[in-house]
């Protein structure tokens, strides 16, 4: 499982609307004695208006309404296949470095 979370906010001062979210998702996977993880990093944008119906000021916002904001604009299910897939390629390497000696 995937676990979602907002790293920071951007926001105007003056109304309190938040102008950038910054969202951070990671995923773990244990086999045996070995932790495979791998996460994303990305920005979500908005246009805050103070006067219009729904606004929550920054004072008033929670992290899980800020990741619903968040999923309507981010692929929640490709964000997170990409994640597994990542897992996957680190848990079945097609390729390596380094130097026989």
């Amino acid at each position: 499982m995937a676990t979602w979370t907002i790293a920071n906010l951007e926001r105007d001062i003056a109304t309190g609307g938040v102008q950038v979210a910054h969202w951070r998702v990671t995923k773990s996977e244990t086999v045996g004695d070995d932790t495979f993880t791998a996460s994303s990093y990305g920005t979500v944008g908005f246009t805050p208006d103070a006067d219009a119906d729904g606004f929550v000021a920054y004072d008033d916002l929670t992290e899980s309404a800020v990741l619903a904001w968040v999923h309507e604009s981010v692929d929640q299910d490709a964000t997170e296949a990409a994640l597994t897939a990542n897992i996957e390629a680190q848990k079945n390497p097609v390729s390596a470095d380094g130097m026989p000696w």
